[in-house]
């Protein structure tokens, strides 16, 4: 059995995938050491941070001696609450789109369409004003609300659900079944895919979501993980192993989301890309 020779353009993209892949991971290895590395240590060279003595006392300092898991708290009920509101509303607009033939839906979808055009930070001030008027400031409805509406997953799971066959709907709704059952027992099972990348994107959004917290939230009690975690950092004597002990906490359902979900975030990516 011949063995297949390399192609030197294959070797090169491997080469440089991997080069861009240790790029991408060397900061999170940097942060990792410094997170195991003493409080007030004096750090000389950049080496000095990969350099031992190295301690795991950080990890529990910060979950018991801060508010770390205060805000990790905060965060997590945020972001779940958003994601599952979010698919929510979002399948159901897009059942609606793709689906549901009537008179403006074209006209509809391009308006959706186009808000992604619109930057987050153009809309925020009179998002706050609508907000504050409400007397939701400070609360997780204030911080969960604004979120629900997405206009990228609305386009993604426009697009997914147009291309589910026409055919199948139609033959469930000759046997008797009305919209609800469609949406429930045939457009979501076929969906799976998509909806886990869907559910990531949301989950990733909020969860990293930084100016609307900032503006949102006065009360320590109410800060999410991005709005907690600098105030870690001491302004007149700055140490970065503090805070970057709560970054690595903050990783953690990340990573865990992507492992668990890993063959059906790329699944549906792919989809998407041959649908597109």
């Amino acid at each position: 059995m011949k063995k297949k020779k390399l192609h030197p353009a294959r070797f090169l993209i491997m080469a440089v995938s991997i080069l861009i892949a240790l790029v991408m991971l060397m900061p999170v290895v940097w942060a990792l050491f410094c997170s195991l590395q003493h409080e007030g240590r004096q750090i000389v060279t950049i080496w000095d941070w990969f350099k031992p003595p190295y301690t795991l006392e950080n990890y529990p300092n910060i979950i018991h001696g801060s508010s770390t898991f205060r805000w990790f708290t905060n965060s997590l009920i945020v972001a779940v609450i958003t994601t599952v509101l979010t698919v929510i509303v979002s399948t159901l607009a897009a059942y609606a789109l793709a689906k549901i033939p009537f008179k403006g839906s074209k006209i509809l979808y391009t308006y959706f369409l186009f808000g992604l055009l619109v930057p987050g930070e153009a809309t925020i001030v009179p998002l706050f004003i609508l907000v504050n008027k409400m007397k939701l400031i400070n609360t997780y409805t204030g911080l969960i609300l604004p979120s629900v509406a997405s206009a990228m997953t609305l386009i993604i799971t426009v697009n997914f659900f147009s291309s589910l066959p026409d055919e199948l709907l139609e033959a469930v709704r000759i046997d008797g079944g009305g919209e609800v059952v469609i949406y429930t027992r045939i457009v979501l099972p076929l969906s799976k895919p998509i909806l886990a990348t869907v559910s990531l994107m949301s989950f990733i959004g909020s969860w990293n979501n930084y100016l609307w917290p900032l503006l949102c939230v006065f009360d320590e009690k109410m800060f999410t993980l991005p709005i907690g975690i600098p105030t870690l950092l001491s302004i007149e004597r700055p140490d970065y192993v503090i805070p970057m002990t709560a970054n690595l906490v903050a990783s953690l359902p990340m990573i865990l989301l992507y492992l668990v979900f890993e063959r059906q975030i790329v699944q549906g990516i792919t989809m998407e890309g041959i649908k597109g």
